[in-house]
């Protein structure tokens, strides 16, 4: 007598819809400047919590895999408008915490730097898009509810670093929640 032994089953495929079940996208569906975003955090966070250097950390993270595929003008613009603005950003962010900024973890404080750095210098990034992208950093980076406290400040602030927008977007009715991200191509 022969025993057929069961086949293995296949796992369940996953879904077209450039998002991963936890609700993170799909590095696939990924613009340019998003992977951009997220290799600017790292370094930031590298910054923040080791001190190091920014042109250390600037040629260790060139060469972690997957960089290529970054907007890399845009990379330098953040990791290092954020390290040379910090005193700025951190003024503008400090009055809207409700905590001291010690007890901001990395990954937060370094996503509100991200968001401040566009919201001044990245004018052709709509402000929803800023938020967007900052919200989906904290989601993936940082703690079970660090978006929440990401999205807060940096909704805060948005009405004061890009009043004209803000308004004009309340004048047509679009409210204060964040839009899909205009960088990434459709999924």
């Amino acid at each position: 007598m022969s025993e057929s032994t069961p086949t293995p089953a296949r796992p369940p495929k996953q879904s077209r819809t450039g998002l991963k079940s936890t609700g993170a996208r799909k590095a696939a569906s990924k613009s340019n400047r998003s992977r951009a975003r997220e290799f600017a955090l790292q370094a930031l966070y590298q910054h923040l919590v080791g001190g190091n250097d920014a042109h250390a950390i600037d040629a260790f993270t060139r060469d972690l895999a997957g960089f290529h595929k970054a907007d890399s003008v845009h990379y330098d613009a953040l990791l290092h408008g954020c390290i040379a603005t910090a005193a700025d950003m951190d003024a503008l962010i400090t009055p809207l915490l409700d905590r001291k900024m010690a007890e901001i973890s990395p990954i937060e404080h370094a996503v509100m730097w991200i968001g401040v750095y566009e919201f001044q210098h990245c004018l052709d990034v709509p402000w929803r898009v800023v938020l967007n992208e900052c919200i989906e950093l904290a989601k993936e980076f940082g703690g079970t509810d660090g978006h929440k406290y990401v999205n807060a400040v940096l909704n805060g602030l948005a009405p004061k670093l890009r009043a004209v927008e803000v308004a004009a977007d309340k004048a047509a009715g679009k409210g204060s929640s964040p839009a899909a991200d205009e960088d990434t191509p459709p999924a």
